[in-house]
């Protein structure tokens, strides 16, 4: 089971909690995006009756099966001395046959009828979803947190709909702001690197970490253009062949970082033939590499080119937010181009296919590649964002 949480329906998720139904809890979700601070508040507004044990795998010394063993021990105890407990697993990712362990001592307590209710959470999404599906197919159930949203940032922090489209959707970044250096050294540092080491280095097998790093920075350079795996090639020193760029490209993308949007054809055979549009999940990310090489927010703000990149950027960032909210199944992201017509996004969301145009300046009321594309596939719903079309603080507004 799969569902969708925001920040506003912490009762609900702490209800779940409460609730004695033998299904583990899991929120998966890039880094510092909330999920350990909305479990921490989720146990605070628990029962005082229901016991609690909290504790993570981030460190790296944390390499045998006994440290699991052991904290579920410890929750086993307290269950038995109040009656229940709400055991939080952090970071479980890290550990070696983290799914195969938690099986066991998971059906265990099902046999034995320990209350012993289990809350799994997890900063590499995609690594997460592979280790349930592949081993603990009916006893889990998933809360995804994706980056936060406008509406979200705006509560929260007061940013105005430029603001968010620039220093993104990180809570933790977000206090930083008014010093701009330290923001982008802040997701530079905490964010991007600790990610990067922490979320893929030390979970796969890289044989080339420069490169890898070297292929996020021209991702997020390049965010919200299209780029064939020849052209990276081609901006990147000892890049080997273009399976081993693409490989990297995917691991960023379980990350919660970059990705390549495939072209849309209505064949998958055809898409993933295609050069993939690189895109970011958090225009942060897009911010901090930009004021580093001093282009802070006012200077992007009023170069056009650059800012439209990022405003596509923004729009594209929303979009994969709802790809990873919902059951892989649907939706599905991709862009179209058909010589020099083009479709910015195209969302298959179960049967329904709409195509989306973000301009960021006003432009003519002529769009080539909306007109072409839905005469190419006519059941599709054509979308203008901006000026022209749907002002972008209503779209980015809309549930």
């Amino acid at each position: 089971m799969s569902t969708e949480i925001s920040r506003q329906q912490l009762p609900a998720f702490t209800a779940r909690l409460a609730e004695k139904r033998r299904f583990m809890q899991v929120l998966a979700g890039p880094r510092q995006v909330g999920k350990t601070t909305l479990v921490r508040q989720a146990l605070s507004a628990l029962d005082a009756g229901i016991a609690r044990h909290s504790v993570s795998a981030d460190n790296p010394g944390l390499v045998g099966r006994s440290w699991l063993q052991t904290q579920w021990e410890t929750a086993r105890m307290l269950a038995v001395q109040a009656g229940s407990c709400v055991l939080v697993l952090d970071e479980v990712q890290k550990l070696p046959n983290w799914t195969e362990d938690i099986k066991r001592l998971w059906d265990e307590d099902t046999r034995d009828g320990r209350d012993v209710r289990t809350v799994i959470l997890g900063s590499a999404p995609l690594l997460i979803a592979k280790g349930l599906t592949e081993s603990m197919a009916g006893r889990f159930e998933v809360t995804r947190m994706g980056h936060w949203q406008f509406n979200e940032m705006r509560e929260a922090f007061g940013f105005s709909l430029d603001q968010f489209i620039y220093y993104g959707g990180y809570p933790g970044a977000a206090q930083l702001v008014g010093d701009e250096a330290r923001w982008a050294a802040y997701v530079r540092d905490a964010l991007i690197e600790t990610t990067i080491s922490k979320d893929v280095l030390l979970l796969t097998p890289v044989q080339k970490p420069a490169l890898l790093r070297r292929v996020f920075d021209l991702a997020c350079r390049y965010s919200g253009q299209e780029l064939s795996y020849q052209k990276m090639m081609g901006q990147l020193s000892d890049a080997g062949n273009t399976t081993t760029l693409a490989h990297y490209l995917e691991l960023l993308e379980g990350a919660g970082m970059v990705c390549g949007l495939q072209k849309y054809a209505g064949q998958a055979v055809r898409q993933r033939a295609s050069s993939p549009k690189l895109q970011v999940f958090n225009t942060a990310l897009m911010g901090a590499i930009a004021a580093g090489e001093g282009f802070g927010f006012e200077r992007l703000r009023t170069t056009p080119e650059l800012w439209g990149r990022m405003v596509e950027s923004a729009v594209g960032a929303q979009l994969l937010a709802k790809t990873l909210t919902h059951s892989s199944a649907t939706p599905m992201l991709h862009y179209w181009r058909d010589g020099t017509r083009e479709v910015d996004f195209v969302l298959r969301d179960k049967a329904e296919l709409f195509a989306l145009e973000v301009k960021s300046v006003a432009s003519s009321p002529n769009q080539p590649g909306l007109d072409a594309f839905c005469s190419q596939f006519p059941q599709a719903r054509p979308l203008v964002l901006g000026p022209s079309g749907v002002p972008l603080e209503m779209w980015f507004t809309l549930p």
